[in-house]
Order: structure tokens, then sequence, then C-alpha cells
């Protein structure tokens, strides 16, 4: 059963968090490293609902998109949080594709570009012994015992 998820979200709480995590130190010209607010409003865009920005210094111009996985990519707001949600929540990209009413291949296409840019973020280095050790008591607290049966 397909749901209409994508209407559950709010434009305004899905850009704000697509800020706060894609841009945390605010969004700013891509070229020159002007914050927006002295930047001009140059148009919304049809299909992605997103503002365009034009720097007022170097004239270039950007979005919300900017330097993301999603530039170039015609999701609104909802859509792209929503994608985020079911890539980590691991739901098949047929699903994902009828909820956000966008084709499978944009999916998957989307999905290996996220997938590629975990991997190349990941550390080259071993954990330390601090991070993967665990107290060997808790580990072995119940091996070998038998099971009590429940009334």
């Amino acid at each position: 059963m397909e749901f209409p998820i994508t209407n559950l979200l709010s434009s305004a709480e899905s850009t704000q968090w697509i800020l706060q995590h894609f841009h945390p130190q605010g969004l700013m010209c891509p070229k020159c490293g002007d914050p927006v607010t002295n930047a001009s409003v140059f148009r919304t865009t049809k299909k992605s609902q997103l503002t365009d920005y034009r720097c007022c210094t170097c004239h270039s111009v950007y979005n919300l998109y900017t330097n993301t996985l999603f530039q170039q990519c015609h999701l609104t707001p909802q859509q792209v949080v929503l994608f985020l949600r079911g890539v980590l929540k691991g739901e098949a990209s047929i699903t994902l594709a009828a909820e956000l009413k966008v084709s499978p291949q944009t999916v998957l296409n989307l999905r290996r570009d996220v997938q590629d840019s975990a991997r190349f973020l990941q550390p080259n280095t071993r954990l330390t012994d601090a991070h993967t050790e665990t107290d060997a008591r808790s580990v072995f607290q119940n091996a070998g015992g038998k099971k009590r049966e429940t009334p």
C-alpha cells in the first residue's frame, strides 16, 4: 500500500533540517564564501521549489543543494529528507521510489551516491582496543547456562 508520505513534512522543516546537516556553518556562496545574507534571490525552481541565490560579490548562483549529492537533482526538500530516511532504514528502492513519486532509477542512482560517499568518508585506520573491547564478564555472562522456563 502506497502512502503519500511527502505530505507529512513541511517544506520549512525539511529545508531547515537540510540546512542544519548539509551546511552547518550556514548557506554560503561556493566560490567566494559570502553568507546568504549578502546574496539576492535569483529565482525559485519549479520542480524542486528551491530558492536560488545570486551572490552580490562574485555573481555565482547557488541553492540549498549546492556542493551536496543532491546538486542538479530535482527533488523537493521533503523528498530529500524522506529519501535519506528510507536509505538509512534500508527500505527497498522500489518502495522508496513509489513513496517519493520518482523513478526507481533515480532512487538507485542517489542511493549509490550516498553509499559511495559514506564508503569514501570511512576512516582508513583501525579502531583502538578501547573502542572495540567490552567487559569480558558481560559478554560471557550466561554462556553455556541453562535457560529457565517461564511459568
